[in-house]
């Protein structure tokens, strides 16, 4: 069992993101998973990503707040205990459109080795 507690969890930085605050909770130097990592993301108002694709598919999981979730076939509000499975090469952005911070877990697959 690797239990890691959130006082201690380390912020990574996240390209194309702004206005976001990452924590790795499990997965890379965080615990041996093997197959994924699990990720804490504080979004202020204002935040998000720009629209970019990744041959890794993902799920979020919203936690607090709201954030709005724009694909190429549109968008859709992201609340508290709903999650939201993007495929892989899927474009997305991500963009917090409130005055409160939002939070999200994100899941994924490790990046494929070169």
């Amino acid at each position: 069992m690797k239990i890691n507690r959130l006082a201690d969890l380390e912020e990574y930085e996240a390209k194309g993101h702004f206005d976001m605050k990452g924590f790795r909770m499990q997965g890379f130097d965080a615990s041996d998973t093997e197959n994924f990592w699990v990720g804490l993301s504080y979004f202020l108002p204002g935040g998000g990503t720009t629209h970019s694709a990744t041959p890794i598919e993902k799920v979020y999981v919203g936690i607090e707040g709201e954030l709005t979730v724009i694909t190429d076939d549109g968008e859709d509000n992201l609340r508290p205990m709903d999650s939201c499975y993007l495929a892989p090469n899927e474009g997305r952005s991500i963009i917090n459109r409130t005055n409160k911070i939002a939070t999200i877990l994100v899941i994924m697959p490790y990046p494929p080795k070169d």
